[in-house]
C-alpha cells in the first residue's frame, strides 16, 4: 500500500532518523491537543464488526462516514485534529510501521524499533499501530522467523505500554507467496490482534495469457480466504481489504467481446503485471464513465465493473474497478463467514466535493461495507 494510491510493496520507509524522530515527538509532546483532554486517552473499546480504514493524508476525514469507521490508520502527515475527532467518535487512531526485513534479523535492532513505534504512539496520543511490510521473504529464512517475532514483540509492548491498544499486520490477498512474499501467515495472526488481508493488486503477477482483469475478481479474492481459514486461522482474525481505486490499462488490441491485450510488464518472477496499468481512485473513473465508450460494463465470471474509452491518441482502454455491486458481493462473504470486519485502501478515493452525484456515490461506497 504504497506511493499514491497503493499496493505491490515498490517503495519502502525504513528506522526514522534521529532528527525525525525527535520532530515527531516534539509534535505529540506536552498539552494535549484537543480542546477536551479526555479525548486523548486511547481508545479501549473493542467493537464486534471492524470497519478498518487507511487515510493518506489531507482533511477528506471530516466527511467519512464516522457511523461505521472503528480504526483508521494513518499514512499520511500525522494531524492531531484528526486523532482527537476520531476519539470523539470512539475510532482508534493507529500508526503506520515499516522497517527493514534483514535490519530485524539482530534482536536490537527489532527492539529500537519497537520502543521508537511506542514512544512515538504515546506522544501522539496513538492507539496502536497497522504494521505494513510487503518485502520479499523467503520461507524458513532469518527474516521469516524475524518477521514472526517482530509482530509477536510489537504486540506485547503495546498492550502492556498502551493498554487497550491495537496492533495489526498486512498480509497478501492469498498466503501463497504472492510477490515472494512468503510468510509465516499463521504465526503472524496468532500473534497481533488481527490481520487485513489486502484483497487488491491481484493481477501483481500474472501468468497465464497478458490482459486486462479485474483488480480483485471475485472468486479469486474469496479462494484467499478460504485458504486462510483452512490453514487454522480464526476468521475472527481476518479483515477484509477492498479496493476504493482501479486500474486504466492501454490496450495493444481490444476485440470486440472485451478482450484488452497489454504490455508485458514483468514483476518478482511473473511474465506480466498490472504495472502495465496506471492506478486512478474511484471519484477519477467515475468522472470517465459519461465520456466512455461503453459506460458501466459487468464481468459476470469476475463479477466486477470495467469501462472502455479512446484516448486523444485514437488508443483504446479498459478501466476495472470495484463499485457498490461487487464490494456488497464481497461484504456479504464477511458476514457469512463470521470474518473480523471489512476495510478499504485507502477512504480518500472516494469524492467529498458535497455535489449531489459525488454525495450519492460516495454513500453507496460507504454503505457497501456493511449490507443489510
Amino acid at each position: 500500500m504504497e506511493g499514491l494510491l497503493g499496493g505491490g510493496g515498490r517503495a519502502r520507509l525504513f528506522l526514522a532518523p534521529p532528527l525525525l524522530l525527535a520532530l515527531h515527538l516534539r509534535l505529540g509532546s506536552g498539552a494535549c491537543p484537543c480542546q477536551d483532554p479526555a479525548l486523548c486517552s486511547p481508545i479501549t473499546a473493542t467493537r464486534d464488526f471492524e470497519v478498518f480504514i487507511f487515510d493518506v493524508g489531507g482533511k477528506d476525514w471530516k466527511f467519512y462516514n464516522w457511523t461505521q469507521i472503528t480504526t483508521v490508520a494513518t499514512f499520511g502527515k500525522y494531524d492531531p485534529d484528526l486523532m482527537c475527532y476520531a476519539h470523539s467518535k470512539g475510532s482508534r487512531v493507529v500508526l503506520k510501521g515499516d522497517v527493514s526485513v534483514k535490519a530485524i534479523v539482530d534482536p536490537a535492532v527489532r527492539k529500537a524499533w519497537i520502543n521508537q513505534q511506542v514512544d512515538l504512539a504515546k506522544t501522539q496520543y496513538m492507539d496502536g499501530i497497522n504494521i505494513d511490510i510487503e518485502q520479499e521473504v523467503i520461507q524458513f529464512s532469518d527474516e521469516y522467523y524475524a518477521l514472526t517475532a517482530l509482530v509477536k514483540e510489537t504486540t506485547e509492548a503495546f498492550h502492556k505500554e498502551i493498554p487497550g491498544s491495537q496492533v495489526t499486520f498486512d498480509i497478501a490477498w492469498t498466503p501463497e507467496c504472492i510477490d515472494k512474499r512468503c510468510y509465516n501467515y499463521t504465526g503472524i495472526a496468532d500473534s497481533c490482534d488481527f490481520v487485513f488481508v489486502m484483497s487488491y493488486d491481484e493481477q501483481s503477477q500474472v501468468w497465464t495469457e497478458c490482459i486486462a482483469r479485474a483488480n480483485a475478481p471475485y472468486n479469486q479474492t474469496l479462494a484467499g480466504y478460504d485458504r486462510y481459514i483452512c490453514m487454522g486461522i480464526d476468521p475472527k482474525k481476518l479483515v477484509m481489504g477492498i479496493p476504493w481505486y482501479g486500474y486504466d490499462y492501454t490496450c495493444l488490441n481490444l476485440s470486440k467481446d472485451h478482450v484488452c491485450s497489454i504490455l508485458k510488464i514483468p514483476f518478482r518472477g511473473a511474465p506480466c503485471s498490472d504495472a502495465a496499468g496506471r492506478q486512478f481512485p474511484y471519484k477519477i473513473i467515475m468522472d470517465r464513465v459519461n465520456s466512455s465508450l461503453s459506460g458501466i460494463l459487468w464481468d459476470e465470471q469476475q463479477k466486477a465493473p470495467y469501462l472502455e474509452y479512446k484516448d486523444s491518441r485514437g488508443a483504446f482502454h479498459q478501466v476495472w474497478f470495484d463499485n457498490p455491486r461487487s464490494i456488497s458481493l464481497k461484504a456479504a462473504y464477511v458476514k457469512e463467514h463470521g470474518l473480523r470486519g471489512i476495510g478499504m485502501w485507502n477512504s480518500n478515493c472516494l469524492d467529498y466535493s458535497g455535489g449531489s452525484v459525488a454525495q450519492e456515490q460516495t454513500e453507496a461506497m460507504w454503505n457497501a461495507l456493511t449490507p443489510n
